[in-house]
């Protein structure tokens, strides 16, 4: 594994004393009391400060410290770490030492402080334990060593600057719902012998009408050289376009569920995951646009090995912003990808206020070149606090269920709008929506709408 073998830059110095030193000055108490003097007083505390001048003077000095990080690298959100930190003794003097590896809290460190005696042109390894609780990059602090004298009672301490960033995705929990899907897909894509009729645009095979045919898929050419009118059949096509637009705007910044709940942006993260996965063993090329008021990412996947892997790079940084999302700017940004009929996939909250406001007006130009899908995450505790009012229960409870109630009936409201605009919608809980957007997309393919 590669190191940063780069000397470290000090970033500041100073003394530490032990908790020897306390209890030395306790110790004096007892000698006071033997002799109740001011002069006693004093003498002792002289002699305290003289010891820890004397082990302070002796204390090797901590510069004669090499350290040496080993990048972590990156991992799930979640999931444990390692940073390695190479401790070694460049000096002549044999070195006691307190070292504490400091990384920013969300990196969450534990373990970081290590005791180690180092002969001269010794090294030892120190590994400090990460288990991240936010995504992107998140990075060390500083790396304090303390360098202890023959008494213990006084240290030398140098804080240097030893760059260290983890990178934390997000963890794609909805990994698990994969094979089932892809054996679906299977189904869908021939494999497994199965051929859908719809609106692709592959030719596969010419059968008598029926009726119930779309006339306009009669072969008329065929029809002649036969007794029976027939139609042409198709499948779905392959090589077609997913676009992921992430909304990264107000709405995404709150969080749902019992407790603290999860952040509706990182849910959206995990349907979006799930959804290019699928997409992209089918054939089809995945394409990313995040954003607010501005695009923050766009990634275009086409021919990429991993597209999931890729994802999550390109969301690792990503955050909610406190502003609503300028849904100009983000279909501005999917025309901008190609003009080629794709599927659009919005994952925003379905937020009447928000969706009405900034989306509406938007819609048309999508939907008039792209099929539009709006997965949203929904917040369970509306359906609980709906439910939650009975006969017994107190007027805050009676409030809080009419107040949830009213939103459910919004969010029903506008879902039946963006139906009659031509929106497919997807509404469920972080839980169930990413296999829910996946069975949607099965759905589309199955019918020949992709």
């Amino acid at each position: 594994m590669s190191q940063h073998a780069t000397t470290p830059a000090r970033r500041r110095a100073g003394i530490a004393v032990s908790g020897w030193v306390p209890l030395l000055l306790a110790l004096g108490i007892g000698v006071v009391l033997l002799r109740p003097r001011g002069s006693t007083v004093a003498l002792w505390l002289l002699v305290v400060v003289l010891l820890v001048a004397l082990d302070l003077v002796l204390a090797p000095g901590p510069r004669a410290v090499r350290l040496t990080r080993r990048p972590p690298g990156t991992v799930r959100l979640g999931d444990p770490a390692d940073s390695a930190v190479v401790v070694a003794n460049e000096g002549r003097r044999r070195l006691r030492l307190q070292v504490r590896d400091a990384w920013q809290p969300s990196a969450g460190a534990t373990a970081n402080r290590f005791r180690l005696a180092l002969p001269p042109g010794d090294r030892q390894v120190v590994t400090t334990p990460l288990r991240p609780v936010r995504r992107g990059d998140l990075r060390a602090d500083g790396v304090t060593v303390r360098s202890w004298g023959p008494l213990r009672l006084g240290a030398r301490q140098v804080t240097y600057a030893v760059p260290g960033t983890v990178r934390s995705l997000p963890p794609f929990e909805s990994r698990k719902h994969l094979p089932s899907r892809l054996a679906r897909l299977r189904d869908l894509d021939g494999r497994a012998a199965v051929r859908v009729r719809g609106q692709g645009t592959e030719f596969d095979s010419l059968r008598e009408y029926v009726r119930g045919d779309d006339v306009r898929s009669i072969d008329w050419r065929a029809s002649a050289r036969t007794p029976h009118v027939v139609v042409r059949t198709w499948q779905p096509e392959r090589d077609r376009r997913v676009v992921l637009v992430l909304d990264t705007g107000r709405t995404s910044a709150g969080r749902v569920g019992h407790g603290e709940g999860v952040p509706r942006l990182d849910a959206a993260m995990d349907a979006a995951l799930l959804l290019a996965a699928l997409a992209s063993r089918a054939g089809d090329r995945v394409d990313l646009v995040a954003g607010d008021r501005r695009v923050r990412s766009r990634v275009r996947l086409a021919g990429a090995r991993d597209v999931a892997a890729r994802l999550q790079e390109a969301m690792a940084e990503l955050d909610p912003v406190i502003v609503e999302a300028d849904w100009d700017t983000l279909a501005g940004a999917v025309q901008g990808l190609g003009r080629q009929r794709a599927l659009v996939v919005l994952l925003t909250p379905l937020e009447p206020s928000a969706v009405e406001q900034g989306l509406l007006p938007v819609l048309p130009t999508l939907t008039r070149h792209h099929r539009v899908v709006l997965a949203s995450v929904r917040d369970p505790e509306l359906a609980r606090l709906a439910a939650a009012a009975d006969a017994g229960a107190a007027v805050d409870e009676v409030y809080a269920a009419a107040a949830a109630e009213q939103e459910l009936g919004r969010r029903d409201w506008i879902a039946d709008v963006l139906r009659r605009l031509g929106v497919d919608v997807v509404d469920a809980d972080a839980e169930h929506l990413p296999p829910a957007l996946a069975d949607h997309y099965l759905s589309l393919k199955a019918q020949g709408l992709l």
